[in-house]
Order: C-alpha cells, then sequence, then structure tokens
C-alpha cells in the first residue's frame, strides 16, 4: 500500500515539489506543525453530536478561533458551520434574507453582483431565493460607480444586498469600496464582501470597519487548511451585530447555544443549519487555531503584506513579456496579477492551454487558466514563496515566452512547438523522434531541470473532446454479478 501511494504521489505536482501559482486560490504551504493535531484522537475522534459538557476543550478551541476570526475581519459575530466557502456565501445570504424579512421587506430580494465576481456569487443568491443583476466594471477592473448607482436607483426598494470581492477577482484593491458600501446601504441594501481574497487584508484592513454586514472566510485558504483534494473544507461566515441573530442554527435544535462568539448560533431567529453538524468540519479546525497563534498579530500582517509584494514582483519582472491586465494606483496589483496573452495568441496561436501544458515541462503547476477573463493567466504566489522561487517560475515564464518568440519568427508552426506538444513525458523522447527541436529543449528547457525529479506522466490529451465524449471506463452491470444470484 505504500508503495502505491508512493506511486501515485510520484505523479503529481504538488506543493512539496513546487509552488502552485493558482489565482483566487491560495495555494500556500501547510506547515506539517499545524497539521498534526489534525491526527491527536482527542480531535479526531469526536463525535459531531457529542454532548456538549464532554467536549469542553473543543468549544474552548472554537470560542477563541471564533474571537480571533472577529478581531481580523472586523465583524462581531463568526459560524463555523458551513463547510466550504460557497456555504458561507449561501450562508451570509441566508442571513440577509431573514434580516429584511425581520424588517418587513419582504419585496427585497434582487443582488447586485459585479461581472468580475466568482460564478459561486451568482448561484449562491439564485440559490437563497435572489434576483441577480449584474454590475459592470470599467477599464481598470474595478465597479463601474456610475453603473452601480444607476442599478440601485432602478431597483429601488427591490434592493437586498451587493456582493463583491475585495481585493477584486481582477487582483486590484478597489479604491472607491467605501463609497460603494455607502450607496448600497442608502438603498437600503447590505453589503457581501467575499471573504476569497482575504490573504491580502488580514492585519492591514478589517471588512466590518470598511462598510461590509457579513463575509465568508475560507480557512482552508488564508487560514491554512489545505485546499482542494475533495475537502473537508471550512468557509465561516462572520457579520456584524445587526445580522448575527440569523447566522445558521444547529441542525439538532436540542441544545443550548454554545459559548462566545457563537452565542449567535441556535438563536429562535436562525436561518436553519447549512451542515449536518453543528460546527461544520470541526475536526481540521486545530489548523487555522495553531497557525494563528504560531503567526500573532505581526506575523500575520507581514504574511499580508508578503503576499502583496510577491505578486507586485511577479508583475513587475514578466512585465515586458506578458503584460498584466489590470492594476491599480500606481500601477500595483493586489494579492495577484492576470497575465494579458490574448494578444499572443492572436499573432502566434499559442494558447493560455500551451503555456500551462509547457510549464510542467519546466516543473510548475499551471496558473488559473482564463478566470475572470479569457485569454489571460491570473497568477498568485502567496507570502509562502521564497524569492529564489519566484525567480525560477519567472524564469520558466520568461523561457516560455522565448519559445513563443520563434513561433512569431517562423521557425516553428504552434501546431509543431513545444508549446503545443507539450507536456513532455520521458516516453515521448525515448522513441521515435521527427518534431523540429531537440530531445533536450523538451525535457530540459532550462540547465537546473537536468536534476528535477519530476516529469510529466502523461503527454497532452483532448480535453474538451473528452468533456463532449463521456466513456464509462467502469466495468458492466454483468461482470459484477456473482454465479450465486446470476
Amino acid at each position: 500500500m505504500l508503495r502505491y501511494l508512493r506511486r501515485l504521489a510520484d505523479k503529481d505536482l504538488a506543493l512539496d515539489r513546487t509552488m502552485i501559482p493558482l489565482g483566487s486560490c491560495t495555494m500556500k504551504l501547510n506547515a506539517t506543525t499545524e497539521m498534526i493535531p489534525v491526527t491527536w484522537p482527542d480531535f479526531a475522534n469526536i463525535h459531531p453530536h457529542a454532548p456538549l459538557e464532554d467536549v469542553a476543550g473543543y468549544l474552548q478551541l472554537i470560542d477563541e478561533l471564533e474571537r480571533d476570526l472577529c478581531e481580523i475581519t472586523g465583524y462581531d459575530a463568526v459560524s463555523l458551520q458551513p463547510n466550504a466557502g460557497s456555504q458561507g456565501e449561501f450562508a451570509g445570504l441566508l442571513a440577509i434574507r431573514a434580516y429584511h424579512r425581520s424588517r418587513g421587506d419582504l419585496q427585497r430580494t434582487v443582488c447586485l453582483i459585479p461581472s468580475s465576481a466568482h460564478g459561486t456569487n451568482a448561484a449562491s443568491a439564485v440559490m437563497a431565493g435572489m434576483e441577480v443583476v449584474v454590475v459592470s466594471c470599467d477599464t481598470h477592473g474595478n465597479v463601474d460607480l456610475a453603473d452601480l448607482t444607476s442599478k440601485c436607483e432602478k431597483v429601488g426598494d427591490r434592493l437586498a444586498a451587493l456582493m463583491i470581492t475585495y481585493p477584486s477577482t481582477h487582483g486590484v484593491f478597489e479604491a472607491a469600496v467605501g463609497e460603494i458600501c455607502d450607496v448600497v446601504h442608502r438603498h437600503g441594501g447590505q453589503v457581501y464582501v467575499d471573504g476569497a481574497n482575504l490573504n491580502a487584508l488580514v492585519g492591514l484592513a478589517k471588512p466590518g470597519h470598511f462598510g461590509a454586514d457579513v463575509s465568508h472566510l475560507n480557512l482552508h485558504k488564508t487560514f491554512c487548511i489545505p485546499h482542494g483534494g475533495g475537502g473537508p473544507g471550512v468557509g465561516p461566515v462572520a457579520v456584524r451585530a445587526h445580522l448575527a441573530p440569523f447566522l445558521p442554527g444547529d441542525p439538532l435544535a436540542t441544545q443550548p447555544s454554545a459559548v462566545g462568539a457563537a452565542s449567535a448560533v441556535g438563536a429562535a431567529s436562525a436561518v436553519g443549519a447549512v451542515s449536518a453538524s453543528r460546527f461544520g468540519s470541526a475536526g481540521i479546525l486545530p489548523i487555522s487555531w495553531t497557525y494563528i497563534r504560531l503567526m500573532g498579530g505581526d506575523g500575520l500582517r507581514r504574511a499580508t503584506q508578503q503576499a502583496i509584494a510577491n505578486a507586485n514582483y511577479v508583475s513587475r519582472r514578466l512585465a515586458g513579456h506578458f503584460p498584466t491586465l489590470y492594476s491599480g494606483n500606481e500601477s500595483l496589483v493586489a494579492h495577484e496579477c492576470i497575465l494579458d496573452l490574448r494578444e499572443i495568441t492572436r499573432s502566434t496561436g499559442v494558447t493560455v492551454d500551451d503555456v500551462a501544458k509547457r510549464l510542467m515541462d519546466y516543473g510548475f503547476h499551471a496558473p488559473t487558466m482564463s478566470f475572470p477573463v479569457g485569454g489571460t493567466l491570473m497568477v498568485e504566489p502567496t507570502e509562502s514563496e521564497s524569492l529564489a522561487e519566484l525567480d525560477r517560475f519567472c524564469d520558466a515564464m520568461i523561457a516560455i515566452r522565448a519559445e513563443i518568440a520563434r513561433v512569431e519568427s517562423g521557425e516553428w508552426t504552434a501546431d509543431d512547438s513545444p508549446l503545443r506538444h507539450a507536456p513532455h513525458t520521458v516516453e515521448d523522447t525515448v522513441g521515435e523522434w521527427q518534431r523540429p527541436y531537440d530531445r533536450q529543449l523538451a525535457l530540459f528547457p532550462l540547465p537546473h531541470l537536468r536534476s528535477r525529479g519530476y516529469f510529466p506522466p502523461v503527454s497532452r490529451i483532448d480535453a474538451a473532446h473528452g468533456d463532449r465524449n463521456l466513456v464509462c471506463s467502469c466495468e458492466p452491470l454483468e461482470a459484477l454479478a456473482t454465479a450465486r444470484y446470476g
């Protein structure tokens, strides 16, 4: 079993090998020290519906973590129940709807969402029974304030909420975020700030102080719980005091409220449970508790500053090769940058898919492709990566740009270039070779890669064809039938 698992791990291009520069996902390193408590039976073997009197230590950890998150965000109450950021969004919007109902504003069902928003925002709003109205963004990637004001006036007393991401999904700090909040509040709406990019705010700004009413926080991103792999995750919902009575309730509805900041949970006005257990995926909460304790206030602030500095370093180093699409004041980005490849694709035929696949040959996971803008790569280095690793990534991107230049010059066609054939497996290069570039360029495009221990396990596949032509690879039902019941 151990060897089988090792073979699987050898095929994976994970954070233990290289940075994963996925924009909008905060793929930061997860310290082993933070992960160890998850294995302790004291945390791992507690039933989610155990009597409260039997889990005093757990409740203390939960209360302290909630208080820490309130202090970090500037909100007044937190529910740890949602199991994912999407569930946190849903819970926050349910709280907004319940708040409007409590005031007799049953008609407030319209949710304004900028065109740059995460796709889950609109999905969550619809699930919460809201009508989505899209707000435009300006040429700099910011919410168009004039369009927002116009939509607020047009919607009138049907306005329930605005959902924005700050810093924005375009990788910039919205300079007018305070004014945006004021406009929505003047029209009777609530402001939901998507907490996906909170790692660019911790220690520097608090959403609950600059005008937001509710946010979800991704513990599986900003606060070091591992991201991906099917879960579990935690997407707490944090609110200001007037929304606290409408946080998710106890799914059993038989136990009194917990201590501290969780006191709103289980209130008579709660919107109902969004998870099967009161504190969601409580077994992984020790990770974030440990991370916050180890970092301290100064450490958390420094991490935020480093994340922003790293993103700006990548943006500036690559500016002459892949321009950054959006930037804010003084041409700076927030915690991520969107590299614009659209002109390259128009002039050469080389696509973001080609660059993403070729990066595997350089030993890197791909950035986020074509989100939120088609034909772009969104890079988020996080605070976890050293200057040496950032330079290694930038060197790879610059070398790939030089390969694109050889397509531009006509030396290669896009279809017969190392970019289109990437990724290259070892098996590709030991067989018959009739490509216009040599095998060394295929496997070792930079000198230091000769000592690498990872090679892509699979060559390029036609992913679009696979998506459109599903084939079941499982055995037919007859193969599972036994002779006894034949």
